[in-house]
């Protein structure tokens, strides 16, 4: 099922069909992800985990960050796009859900590309080194800290670098002014705050749920 509101599932098969393909290792982990039931949309989509790593990879990236790991589809596709001897940092506070991650990326052969730290991520950025600067970031955790997260990543990022931010359509309620759930009004802040930002260019892309990409000036 397509995680776009925007897709009907025919269109979100023939996008996949005319991407490259997953692999059996990235089906397995999408199959028992999507066994942990409704929290399974948490996960990236498949046409954004070949984004990742395609966007990664242009980047030419060495030092690449993630905020919100899940069950690990997302630390998996940025990995495997790393400039060689490249590094990813995830933040993550669930253990359960990255254990399941931690035995994917092992088997993928990625696993000592990728430092998982668990705990708040304010908390773990707050102790990671700004030197040296961070070449692609992606976002996907709580939405209520996005313009925190953000705040703590761009000054970080070298010119050039890429700053992503998962679900900034929020499902089309960000237009939808009767709204006012939590998550909306966040995504709405940190819509706001972003393209305010003249730090970056940045373009609000409909893939998914909405994926913001930025470019550090």
């Amino acid at each position: 099922m397509p995680k776009s509101f925007l897709l009907s599932d025919e269109l979100h098969a023939y996008i996949t069909a005319h991407s490259t393909p997953f692999d059996e290792l990235y089906d397995r982990l999408v199959a028992e992800t999507a066994a942990l039931g409704g929290i399974a949309q948490m996960q990236v989509a498949p046409e954004q985990s070949v984004f990742l790593t395609l966007v990664t990879r242009i980047a030419g990236a060495r030092r690449a960050l993630e905020v919100g790991t899940f069950t690990g589809l997302s630390a998996l596709s940025i990995a495997a796009g790393l400039a060689p001897g490249g590094r990813l940092t995830c933040c993550d506070v669930s253990d359960e859900w990255t254990s399941i991650a931690r035995r994917y990326w092992k088997e993928a052969g990625v696993d000592d590309r990728i430092d998982l730290r668990l705990g708040p991520a304010l908390e773990t950025l707050a102790n990671l080194p700004d030197d040296p600067p961070i070449d692609l970031a992606f976002v996907d955790a709580d939405k209520g800290g996005y313009v925190d997260y953000w705040e703590w990543i761009v000054p970080r990022t070298r010119p050039g670098g890429v700053i992503l931010a998962d679900n900034t359509l929020a499902g089309g309620s960000v237009i939808d002014e009767s709204v006012s759930r939590e998550m909306t009004v966040a995504i709405r802040r940190f819509n706001d705050h972003a393209a305010a930002d003249r730090r970056v260019d940045l373009v609000l892309l409909p893939v998914s749920d909405g994926l913001t990409m930025a470019v550090r000036r």
